[in-house]
């Protein structure tokens, strides 16, 4: 294991994009604070990685509950300090038609998308403010740049958070910190162009640019 370095706080962990880079992290010596909705999941996930010789912490919330996740995160702050990097990786998929989608779901679907983003964000960009460093990075899809009505609310969210993610580079970059979003053009799958762990280097080579909003996003097409 890399000499140890700072947190970083998933929120969204899953074992497809989020999993790859939270592997690729801890190799790289950080402790990892893992929020997820599902509990069952998420120890599993954390005892693994302590096995492995990881310092992991779960906390269990859902993303599009502001209340909850900012409860997630001030404890992961408290377990591990202030985070040096933040992924955002919450996202739900709903089948079309537009018309036949109601407002309340559109209405919590965003919420998971794209406002629990907002919260993550607010929660840890005073301290990397605070620092002069630190990087955010979003989880985006292909759907920003080619809505589908078979998935209108993820269309919507995946447009709201690539320009939540476009938004906070230019206020961000001045600061020091580092945002930025992968927009995956594709169906993540293992063993396909589109593998966890290829999307996963897209993440660590946006991690590793300095802050410049106009290299914020990376568009993974395979």
């Amino acid at each position: 294991m890399a000499e140890s370095k700072g947190s970083v706080f998933i929120v969204g962990y899953g074992v497809g994009v989020s999993g790859a880079l939270a592997q690729a992290f801890a190799r790289e010596g950080y402790s990892l604070g893992l929020i997820s909705r599902d509990a069952g999941k998420l120890e599993a996930a954390v005892d693994a990685l302590k096995a492995s010789g990881v310092v992991a912490h779960g906390f269990t919330a859902e993303a599009g509950d502001a209340a909850a996740l900012s409860a997630a995160l001030s404890a992961a702050r408290d377990a591990l300090g202030d985070a040096e990097i933040l992924h955002y990786n919450a996202a739900t998929w709903r089948p079309g038609p537009v018309l036949g989608t109601t407002p309340e779901s559109f209405d919590g679907d965003f919420q998971i998308c794209v406002t629990g983003a907002l919260v993550a964000a607010q929660a840890v960009a005073p301290a990397m403010i605070a620092a002069g460093r630190g990087t955010i990075l979003f989880t985006g899809g292909g759907l920003a740049l080619f809505p589908s009505p078979q998935a209108p609310s993820l269309s919507v969210g995946k447009a709201g958070i690539r320009a939540l993610a476009l938004m906070l580079a230019e206020e961000l970059a001045p600061k020091g910190i580092r945002v930025g979003t992968v927009t995956i053009a594709g169906t993540v799958a293992p063993g396909t162009p589109f593998a966890p762990e290829k999307i996963a280097d897209a993440f660590l080579a946006l991690h590793r640019s300095p802050p410049d909003p106009k290299t914020a996003e990376i568009v993974f097409s395979g």
